[in-house]
This record gives C-alpha cells, sequence and structure tokens, in this order.
C-alpha cells in the first residue's frame, strides 16, 4: 500500500462516510484512532500512527480544534465539534460501549449468558466460529457482538491515570536533544498508552501489536523505504526517529517509560480482570491467556530496530504483565472449580471427617522446626478452618477469612521496612504447613483428597494474590511494578533482592 493510503481517496472517504463537523459535540481523540484502526484491519491495510492519522483528520475536517476534556486524572483529547454520523455503523458501536460501561451490573448465577453460536476457537481474543461473517483472515468478528457478549465481565470505566514529568535527576540532556524533543515523547507515548488502553476495552487485543509497531516505527526493510518513511512523516515532524533512539538510551526517559508501562500494564489487569473470584466465560479467559503468551514476540518484534536498552525495560515490564495475567485467570479457573466443592454438602461432611483424623500435633511439630510457626497461632487457624468448613461458607466468605490471616498475621510489621521480606516469609510457612496437611491426608488414603488438593491449591495461588497486593501497598508500587522488579533480577541473574536492606 503507497503511503498507508494516507491521502488516497479510499481513507478520506470513509472518513467523510462516518464523521461530520457540529458545533457543539465533541468525539474522543483515542475512540476515534480505534476506529480508524479497525477500518484498517477490515480492509488489509498498513494504519498510520495516531499523530499522521491525526494529520489525514485535519485536512478533511478543515479548522477542527482538539480540547482536554474530563475531571482531572480521567481526562482525554476530543476532537471539537466532530461526531459520527447517524446513518453510520459506528454509531451502533459507541452506543453499545456507553450502554455496557453504564450498567456494570454484579454477576450473578442467573445472570450467565449463553455462549455465542459455539465458540471453538478464539483467536487472539477473536471468536472463530462460524456465526457471522468473519472478517476472513483478519482474526475479528463482528466488534458490537463481541463487545456485548463478554463486556460487562470488565471494568470499561476505568480512565488511565496522568503521568509524572520525566525526572531528570539533575542530569544533562544527550547531546542533539532538546527539551522540546523529551516534551514531544512524553506526548506521543502517553496518546500510544491511551490509545491501548482504547482498544484493550473493545477486546480488540492484536491492535495492540499494531500500535507498538506504529509508534516504535517499525519497519520491514532495516534500511526503511520511502513508503515506511512517509507513514512515519507525521512522527518524525513531531519527533524524529534518530532523536527518539537517543532518548531511549537516556537514563531518566528509561525509568520513566517502565513507571509509565507499571501505571498502564496494572490498570489494563485491574480492567480485565477487576474481581479474580468472580466468574469469567471460559472464551474470554482463553482470549486474555492467548494475548498474553503473544505480548512478548509482539513487542521484541515490533522494537527491532530501538537500543537493546529501551527493549529491555519494556519487555520486562510486559512479562510482568503477561505473567500477572496468566496467574489471575488461572485462579479464577481454581476459584470457579472449588466453587463447586464448597457448595457440595456430602463434600463438605466428608472432608470435615478426613480433616478431624488428622494428627495437627504431629504435623504441627514437623512443621515448626522448618517454619517456626507459634503454637497458638497454628491452633486457632485449624480451629478457624474447620468451623468455616462446618459451617459451609461462601468462596467470598472464605477469601474473607484469608484476607483476615493475613492481615492478623503481619500487624507486626505494618509500616516497617520489614513488611516485604516477613510477608514472603509467611507465603512460605503458608505453603509448607498446608503441604504438610496434604501429605498426612494422602497417607490416609482420605476420601476427599481430591477436594483438598482442590482448595489447597485455590487458597496457596490466593495467598500469592493477598501477599503481592500487600507488598505492592507497602512499597507504594503497583503490584506490576514489583512482579516486574523481581523479573528484571531473575533476566539478569542478579543475586541481589531488593528487599535486603
Amino acid at each position: 500500500m503507497t503511503t498507508a493510503g494516507l491521502s488516497s481517496g479510499p481513507q478520506v472517504q470513509w472518513l467523510l462516510d462516518n464523521y461530520e463537523t457540529v458545533e457543539g459535540v465533541s468525539l474522543p481523540r483515542s475512540t476515534l484512532y480505534c476506529h480508524y484502526l479497525l477500518h484498517c484491519q477490515e480492509q488489509k491495510l498498513e494504519p498510520v500512527n495516531a499523530a499522521s492519522f491525526g494529520k489525514l483528520i485535519r485536512s478533511v475536517f478543515m479548522g477542527l480544534r482538539t480540547r482536554r476534556l474530563g475531571t482531572r486524572g480521567n481526562s482525554k483529547y476530543h476532537y471539537y465539534g466532530l461526531r459520527i454520523k447517524a446513518s453510520s455503523s459506528l454509531l451502533r458501536l459507541m452506543e453499545d460501549q456507553q450502554h455496557l460501561a453504564m450498567r456494570q451490573q454484579p454477576f450473578s448465577q442467573k445472570q450467565r449468558l449463553k455462549p455465542v453460536q459455539k465458540v471453538e476457537g478464539i483467536t487472539n481474543g477473536m471468536s472463530s466460529g462460524s456465526g457471522q461473517q468473519q472478517q476472513q483472515s483478519s482474526g475479528l468478528s463482528d466488534i458490537s457482538t463481541q463487545v456485548q457478549q463478554y463486556q460487562q465481565f470488565l471494568d470499561a470505566s476505568r480512565a488511565l491515570p496522568e503521568f509524572p514529568d520525566v525526572d531528570l535527576q539533575g542530569r544533562a540532556l544527550p547531546e542533539g536533544i532538546e527539551l522540546e524533543h523529551l516534551k514531544s515523547f512524553q506526548l506521543l507515548y502517553r496518546e500510544h498508552c491511551e490509545a491501548i488502553l482504547d482498544v484493550m476495552v473493545n477486546l480488540q487485543f492484536p491492535l495492540v501489536e499494531t500500535l507498538w509497531k506504529t509508534f516504535w516505527r517499525f519497519s520491514e526493510s532495516q534500511a526503511g523505504d520511502s513508503a515506511t518513511l512517509a507513514v512515519h512523516d507525521e512522527s518524525e515532524k513531531r519527533l524524529p526517529k534518530s532523536c527518539l533512539v537517543l532518548l531511549c538510551k537516556y537514563d531518566p526517559v528509561l525509568r520513566w517509560s517502565r513507571d509509565c508501562d507499571n501505571t498502564l500494564y496494572q490498570g489494563l489487569v485491574e480492567m480485565l480482570i477487576p474481581d479474580v473470584l468472580r466468574p469469567i466465560p471460559s472464551a474470554l479467559t482463553q482470549a486474555i491467556r492467548n494475548f498474553a503468551k503473544s505480548l512478548e514476540s509482539w513487542l521484541t518484534n515490533a522494537m527491532m530496530n530501538i537500543p537493546e536498552e529501551m527493549v529491555r525495560v519494556k519487555v520486562t515490564s510486559a512479562s510482568a504483565f503477561a505473567q500477572t495475567l496468566r496467574r489471575y485467570t488461572s485462579l479464577n479457573h481454581l476459584a470457579q472449580a472449588a466453587r463447586a466443592v464448597l457448595q457440595n454438602t456430602a463434600q463438605i461432611n466428608q472432608m470435615l471427617s478426613d480433616l478431624n483424623r488428622v494428627d495437627f500435633a504431629n504435623v504441627q511439630e514437623q512443621a515448626s522446626w522448618v517454619c517456626r510457626c507459634e503454637d497458638r497461632v497454628v491452633q486457632r487457624l485449624e480451629q478457624d478452618f474447620k468451623l468455616t468448613l462446618q459451617q459451609q461458607n461462601s468462596l467470598e466468605q472464605w477469601a474473607a477469612w484469608l484476607e483476615g490471616v493475613v492481615s492478623q498475621v503481619l500487624k507486626p510489621y505494618q509500616s516497617s521496612s520489614a513488611f516485604p521480606k516477613a510477608a514472603k516469609l509467611f507465603l512460605l510457612k503458608w505453603s509448607f504447613y498446608s503441604s504438610m496437611v496434604i501429605r498426612d491426608l494422602t497417607l490416609r488414603s482420605a476420601a476427599s483428597f481430591g477436594s483438598f488438593h482442590l482448595i489447597r491449591l485455590l487458597y496457596d495461588e490466593y495467598m500469592y494474590y493477598l501477599i503481592e497486593h500487600r507488598v505492592a501497598q507497602a512499597k507504594g508500587e503497583t503490584p506490576i511494578a514489583v512482579m516486574g522488579e523481581f523479573a528484571s533480577l531473575g533476566r539478569s541473574l542478579n543475586p541481589l533482592d531488593p528487599d535486603k536492606g
């Protein structure tokens, strides 16, 4: 495609067919770009980046203004005086999204949705069933049915918080870099992150790769041909590629990019999985897992001509994001399986019977040699566990009990620098102690062993989730940042532990 159709008739015609200028209305700039990306994927066109697309819009709708609308921390750039035409199919998409974002109803068993046709395959988050006319090999199903099917399970109202300015820490700018270049980079990066959030809210996972490629000015040809240069022309004007490369080696920019990514990814996790215990349709879970698997390869491919320092920072954060999505979807899957066990009276009674035959004094004796757990704490946990089981509590009540255990055990370390280390040590002790109980049940050939094994897996995973969040809170960081910190250590094979003072 020449110049990605920037000035070609079909692109201009598409804008004229779908949008019109009217006084007193506005449209989010990132939403418009999301519509454009979908259009390009449908038509098998190479999209231009957000900056170049903005230039095209202004050339079609002369005199168009942009305004930043919304409350502080929740504002977005809007095209002022532009709206979707009443005859446009995009209007239905917008109405569906607004309607669903306002609903946000709590999920109940009665609201369980019927699966769309047969969701046999999920390709990068898109149903590949044969229901409606699929858009051939693009892997996209009709976006409005996709959103209607799954968006009620998301927190679609989430907005990206403000990013701080780059902290130069008194360091001189690299040679050839002006302050204006730095400001342009920050603005382009912010627009890029907003676009990622928008396509993710619409479950258009494959478009994340497209956005990465356009931001990092990906080119199949290392030298870069004239068509590629034309695609990135507007970005070149705002921030030349040579300056982008220099900034990618500058420490303050590397740190800032990492912090922005951690903020973005944490927001995306909370948007996609707002409650790890709440039932999620298996098709959506599989779509999220497929997306997580693709993340690192998409990113490294899109950044093939970018300095290694920046690639390392970006991949570390993306890897922590992918790992978190995989863990949370696994935790959610376990929660649904355990919910069935906890609602089965016969299984609960069998578990109680088997548990009462466990020699807890012997378990405690062996565990204390390794864990040094206080007898009274262990006894209280044992009694509480049996009582909670007896009451046939719901999964949510069990989760509240586990949170109470964590709060109680870690209370002495609150506001202490030793908190992260104490929290992780408790996680190890919990895991070791529960494995001793499972060992005893196994040796006794307990009839309810399978149920205990499932519950144990869930509680270990949920404990990990709770501890991860408590440690992040204590450090004043996002869980993604905490996980990324350790992923970074693992990659560099650095033996130093950030929790050691």
